[in-house]
């Protein structure tokens, strides 16, 4: 009998040790996908071209009300353009999905993972986080505003980092008025 009660003991005290040093992450908020809107707007020359792209999941994390961290994966197969109909806009889906561009067949998805979240002031965070493309991964910086149940990002992302040449001007000489810029904007707005 003396041994059980050693053995329980023993047992509840290494449990309650365990528990004193184990952090807690926090609460993970998946993101409502089909609620939820990823926008791109890429420029060239002559004008721009814009659309949507589905996210495949999302969570942000949270201690409290604060936000400490999030991860999203993007369904690059998905990828739409709306300010075109018809021939012109499906020769730019698929031109957007080729080689040239994402590469979807190969790379179906892509992922955000923020790596550092500070607070800038009420409802605004900093993020840091890394972001993949094609397979390649690079850092990235932005701002989140988080009110609710809702979250707005807008972010700036360099395609070349991501082996996306294709019309850009700092690769290819001549372009003219056929260049790309390189630079190209996501903006989400999130509902968890």
């Amino acid at each position: 009998m003396k041994n059980i009660v050693k053995t329980i003991a023993l047992g509840i005290s290494l449990a309650f040790l365990t528990l004193s040093f184990t952090t807690i992450d926090g609460n993970k908020k998946e993101v409502k996908t089909k609620k939820s809107k990823v926008t791109w707007k890429g420029y060239k020359v002559t004008g721009s071209h814009e659309g949507t792209i589905d996210l495949k999941s999302g969570f942000l994390t949270f201690k409290g009300k604060t936000l400490v961290g999030g991860e999203f994966v993007m369904d690059m197969t998905s990828i739409n353009t709306t300010d075109l109909e018809g021939e012109y806009k499906g020769k730019l889906d698929g031109h957007l999905k080729s080689k040239d561009f994402f590469g979807v067949a190969t790379y179906p998805t892509a992922g955000l993972v923020f790596t550092d979240v500070e607070s800038s002031g009420a409802n605004t965070y900093n993020v840091k986080a890394d972001l993949t493309i094609k397979g390649k991964t690079n850092p990235v910086a932005f701002t989140i505003n988080v009110k609710g149940n809702k979250a707005t990002v807008s972010l700036k992302v360099d395609r070349t980092k991501y082996d996306i040449r294709y019309g850009s001007a700092s690769f290819f000489d001549n372009l003219k008025d056929k260049a790309i810029n390189d630079e190209f904007d996501l903006i989400s707005e999130l509902e968890f």
